[in-house]
């Protein structure tokens, strides 16, 4: 792998960086699977932000996905070999947790460029960014409910952050999908735009954001993230403890057969 420098950009297999100017462009690259996460991605969603942490040719950073979604979420066979081998997802689960951290600490303004649907940790990663540009044709929600999981892996530190805790409560407890629309109306998310109008839309505030105080702007988004990490801190370790359970369990082992059978799951009652 390169080194950061003012040159050169880390090269992965399922992400894509790119850097224009100041701005660097991070990329989720599987868009033949709707860049769901198998371990491959998880691993380099563990490295990535810290990579541009110590670019020193950066000063903003744009999270999107390649294709027509943003991201799926976990990628269906890699979901059903964990249910099926619960050890492996023990080890897994707490790249969840170095990712959640790993962007919190990034100081650089980190915006996301949400072209298309994102689901479960997809849409944490979304949430975990410092401004939300969403496509009016995109979706977000977490349903980790619907495959039988506790929302762990970072669902239940941001969502309350960004709409409370009432309606946080109701869209993690249903899994509910929310148009990009919906989204903004209720704070999830910052600006929903017609899809042939988000590039400007983010380009124009990366530009903003570009021209002002380097260090002005760091050190604001610095002082913001003290509390959510806080919380983060809190929540993450009893969060991956809880979804280690539940993959452990029948139900989850339903949620995944309905998933791959495309019927509604019958639970346990």
């Amino acid at each position: 792998m390169s080194t950061p420098d003012d040159t050169s950009v880390r090269a992965y297999k399922t992400l894509a960086l790119e850097r224009k100017g100041r701005l660097l462009t991070v990329t989720l690259n599987r868009p033949d699977k709707l860049n769901a996460v198998n371990l491959e991605l998880h691993e380099e969603l563990a490295d990535v932000f810290n990579f541009a942490a110590l670019d020193a040719g950066s000063d903003v950073v744009v999270l999107t996905g390649a294709g027509r979604a943003f991201s799926a979420g976990g990628d269906l066979e890699h979901i059903a070999k964990n249910a099926a081998n619960p050890e492996l997802f023990d080890n897994e689960v707490r790249l969840a947790k170095r990712i959640v951290f790993a962007m919190l600490d990034l100081d650089k303004p980190l915006i996301c460029r949400l072209n298309g649907h994102a689901i479960g940790l997809g849409a944490t990663l979304a949430l975990l960014c410092d401004v939300i540009f969403a496509a009016e044709t995109a979706k977000i929600g977490d349903p980790h409910v619907a495959l039988g999981l506790v929302a762990g892996d970072g669902g239940a530190a941001i969502w309350p952050q960004r709409i409370g805790f009432g309606r946080a409560k109701e869209y993690l407890l249903t899994g509910e999908l929310l148009t990009a629309k919906k989204a903004e109306e209720i704070g999830l998310i910052n600006h929903c735009v017609p899809a042939a109008e988000l590039d400007r839309a983010v380009d124009t505030f990366c530009e903003r954001l570009l021209a002002g105080s380097r260090n002005a702007i760091r050190w604001t988004k610095v002082l913001l993230n003290l509390e959510l990490k806080r919380i983060a801190t809190a929540v993450m370790d009893a969060g991956i403890a809880y979804e280690a359970v539940t993959v452990r369990t029948a139900d989850h082992r339903e949620g995944v057969q309905a998933l791959t059978e495309k019927r509604k799951p019958q639970f346990n009652r």
